[in-house]
């Protein structure tokens, strides 16, 4: 049946792309695009603040004593940069005011009749004050509601005054004005950026840190975004200095050649019968033009003399971080080389650990499971040095290790349990690789012995080696610990077999017993003796009663007849050879005897 989708299906699905959607335009339209730039409201400043607003922005970052340094002559450069501004504008607003307009020559005239009625406030309140002095009560009283009434009228020419004073900077026409206002602005921010900037200072690192790898990528990264303000920073002053110098060049042509005119007017004035009245006019304005553009030549020197400064310094923290950049990146190779010296080392010492365990002879080969847990050691170290090269030994190790394995010892309990279960395993009773043993009720071949599994090779029987079911099973080896395995593959790997004989009720059973006690006796009798030696040798030294290995025969009697089970002992991987002969020697006996028998096999 072909799959199709629901309508329901179809407009979730539409739905999801349609929010995926709005939401990729709300990220595209709310992106950082930058500083904000106010649209309106503001007007632009007369008087360029960036020189000290740059070095605000940069002493921020100043970290050790050699940056806070720069950063403060910076700062004090830049404040003498704009303060000179303030008062270069101020004189040229003073010294050249705009042409007027009708509407801000009214608002001028409003300016001045109201400053002249505060005048006149003032003089008639100062000689109101004088008659007071020395009036009698009656004309004083007249004299005192008289000053009150003209000081009322004070207060409200004051208001006008500073209402028209408003209309007048709102109107532009009084750059002066804003000038003022500007600077008044400029100098109570200074206050306030001085009382931060110290605070700043005060809370600033000496050095950044790179002792670790993390630390020296950090500080390279800090650098870098340090080092490109900084650049800009100089770009910016070079080019006020660029700029500068050439207003310098073009106001000094102008002056030579003015200069010129009037050496030349003067020569004609002279050839002339005496100075004209006109003359002497054009003259004295020419000299004030001049003087006019010598004080500007000298500000932009000024000014030029700042910018360049600022530029220098810039430069010389650009150093100086550049030089702090070096050394991160000297930190970062040497951090990456000792980390490639460790792994170096560690593949050494596992390439040498493999060929040790490699040469050991075939009566040690039980050691060789000994190599997982020392390359498992080795490699630990080594990660573990990687670690504190890339972010450091903690300070507090002692406390750190503490809580770390309380912590660890609770989230890895059965890890911890199946490690040292290992140990058990590795100890004198434990197991070795090729070993016969039961685990969980599963039987099988060890083939593997791990540092935290052991792998069984799964049989049918713990007796049948050559009938694997082809299953691999694996054992968390806390089983060594928390609970129990048998292990078949002893010295001489005995077992205790048993068969049965079913003899007729209509025959005497003490003559086939006899015949098949002396058969397993014979066939069993040097695996007997073997057993018993083993046996004694490993209970010597304790009080345990020796144990007999001689076959034993019960009997069950039963309808049909008597149960012969006849115990013997035997190896494990002799058992089938030896159930076999005896097999065949009791139906040599039984068929001597001329007796029909029932045989069967059982395990003990």
């Amino acid at each position: 049946m072909q799959w199709q989708m629901k309508p329901r299906h179809w407009f979730t699905l539409a739905g999801l792309f349609l929010l995926i959607a709005l939401a990729v335009m709300g990220l595209f339209v709310t992106r950082d695009t930058g500083k904000p730039v106010s649209k309106k409201g503001t007007r632009p400043r007369l008087v360029d603040q960036k020189p000290i607003e740059t070095a605000r922005a940069l002493a921020v970052m100043a970290n050790d004593q050699d940056e806070r340094r720069y950063a403060q002559q910076a700062l004090r450069v830049a404040d003498h940069a704009v303060d000179l501004a303030f008062s270069i504008a101020m004189r040229q607003a003073k010294e050249h005011p705009p042409k007027q307009t009708p509407e801000s020559a009214e608002l001028y005239a409003r300016v001045n009749r109201a400053q002249a009625q505060i005048g006149a406030d003032q003089s008639m309140i100062d000689e109101l004050k004088k008659e007071l002095i020395g009036a009698k009560a009656e004309k004083a009283s007249e004299l005192q509601q008289q000053l009150d009434l003209v000081q009322a009228q004070m207060e409200l020419d004051q208001d006008e005054l500073q209402d028209a004073q408003g209309d007048l900077v709102r109107s532009g026409a009084d750059p002066l004005s804003r000038i003022q206002r500007q600077f008044a602005r400029y100098k109570a921010s200074q206050e306030d950026a001085a009382n931060t900037q110290a605070q700043i200072f005060s809370k600033a690192q000496a050095t950044l840190p790179m002792d670790t790898l993390v630390d020296q990528v950090v500080a390279w990264r800090q650098l870098q975004q340090k080092a490109r303000p900084l650049q800009q920073a100089s770009d910016d002053a070079q080019a006020a200095v660029t700029g500068l110098k050439q207003q310098h060049d073009a106001l000094e042509n102008r002056k030579d050649s003015s200069a010129q005119g009037g050496e030349s007017n003067n020569a004609a004035s002279d050839a002339n019968s005496g100075p004209r009245p006109d003359t002497s006019r054009s003259v004295i304005a020419a000299l004030h033009r001049l003087s006019d553009e010598q004080k500007d030549l000298s500000d932009l020197d000024k000014q030029i003399q700042d910018q360049q400064e600022l530029s220098n310094i810039y430069d010389n923290w650009l150093v100086l971080v550049q030089w702090h950049q070096k050394n991160a990146v000297h930190g970062m190779i040497l951090s990456g080389l000792q980390i490639l010296l460790i792994v170096l080392v560690i593949y050494g010492f596992s390439r040498l650990i493999d060929r040790y365990f490699s040469e050991l002879k075939a009566e040690r080969m039980r050691l060789r499971t000994l190599r997982m847990i020392v390359r498992f050691a080795v490699q630990a170290i080594g990660v573990l040095l990687i670690f504190f090269v890339i972010l450091g030994v903690p300070n507090q190790m002692p406390t750190i290790l503490g809580l770390a394995g309380a912590g660890l010892t609770v989230a890895l309990k059965d890890f911890i349990v199946a490690f040292f279960g290992w140990f058990a395993l590795m100890g004198r009773n434990g197991l070795r690789v090729g070993d016969w043993v039961e685990i969980n009720g599963v039987v099988g071949e060890v083939v593997e012995i791990g540092l935290l599994r052991t792998v069984l090779l799964e049989t049918g029987n713990w007796t049948d080696a050559g009938h694997p079911t082809g299953r691999k099973v694996a054992f968390v080896n806390s089983f060594a610990i928390e609970g129990h395995y048998f292990n078949f593959s002893t010295s001489g790997q005995w077992l205790w077999d048993e068969i049965q004989v079913l003899v007729p009720s209509s025959q005497d059973p003490y003559a086939v017993i006899d015949a098949i006690n002396k058969v397993v006796t014979s066939e069993t009798e040097a695996n007997a003796r073997m057993a018993e030696g083993e046996w004694s040798r490993a209970m010597s030294g304790q009080r345990i009663q020796a144990v007999s290995a001689a076959p034993a025969i019960n009997l069950r009697p039963t309808s049909a007849g008597v149960e012969v089970h006849v115990r013997y002992i035997t190896r494990a991987s002799e058992r089938f050879a030896t159930r076999t002969r005896l097999y065949q020697e009791i139906v040599r006996v039984l068929h001597a005897s001329g007796e029909p028998a029932h045989a069967n096999q059982s395990r003990s």
